[in-house]
């Protein structure tokens, strides 16, 4: 599926992840200095580079103010959905200096699962995904840890399949820590929910995940 690579300023780590031809790259503000992190050069730099310290000599910037509603990640989000993509994949989203940033970008996730997209945020081993009514699938080669926290004040009707820790149509809710370190189990399992959003982590691959 073709997929628009976000990449921040945040902490970035080596990965396996390669841009296709078909892919889209957009560098957010300080993003632009592993801007070949996916081996390739960038498609387009976005921002106002409040955080790369300076406008970069390059064609293919769009420059905005610093005093703005909208983060740089968002902007990058919203240029990517303007152009068509519905799968995101965010590098260097999480970390740094700016813990706040991190907080937004989870938030960002959730804004793109009620556009209808998925969005995964990678930071080290650890994937950061949401689903928004919707049912998330996971590979049998999955291995350690999964949790699934409520977006929502509910999220409704919560199944989880085949996990250490079943659950058939619960409630979770986003003022209680439920579902904290559940467990893969070898088996092809499954996150659903009916009537709500959920965020999930896990360790592991993008490839792990697809999302109906």
């Amino acid at each position: 599926m073709n997929t628009c690579y976000i990449i921040g300023a945040g902490d970035v780590f080596p990965v396996r992840l390669r841009a296709d031809s078909s892919d889209y790259i957009i560098c957010a503000d300080g993003g632009y200095k592993n801007g070949t992190l996916l081996g390739r050069s960038p498609d387009l730099v976005l921002g106002d580079f409040d955080s790369l310290g300076h406008v970069p000599e390059t064609d293919i910037k769009l420059v905005f103010p610093c005093e703005k509603d909208e983060s740089d990640m968002l902007l990058c989000v919203q240029k990517g959905f303007e152009m068509g993509y519905k799968r995101f994949v965010i590098l260097g989203g999480l970390g740094g200096e700016r813990m706040d940033h991190s907080v937004a970008n989870l938030q960002l996730l959730h804004y793109i699962a009620l556009k209808g997209g998925t969005g995964f945020l990678l930071h080290k081993s650890i994937i950061f995904t949401c689903i928004h009514n919707t049912v998330a699938l996971f590979s049998e080669k999955c291995k350690g840890y999964i949790s699934v926290f409520s977006l929502s004040d509910e999220s409704r009707e919560v199944t989880i399949k085949n996990l250490k820790y079943e659950t058939e149509d619960i409630t979770l809710k986003n003022s209680v820590v439920l579902g904290l370190s559940n467990e893969f189990t070898g088996k092809a399992s499954s996150v659903t929910v009916k009537n709500g959003s959920l965020l999930i982590s896990w360790n592991g691959e993008v490839s792990d995940c697809s999302v109906r």
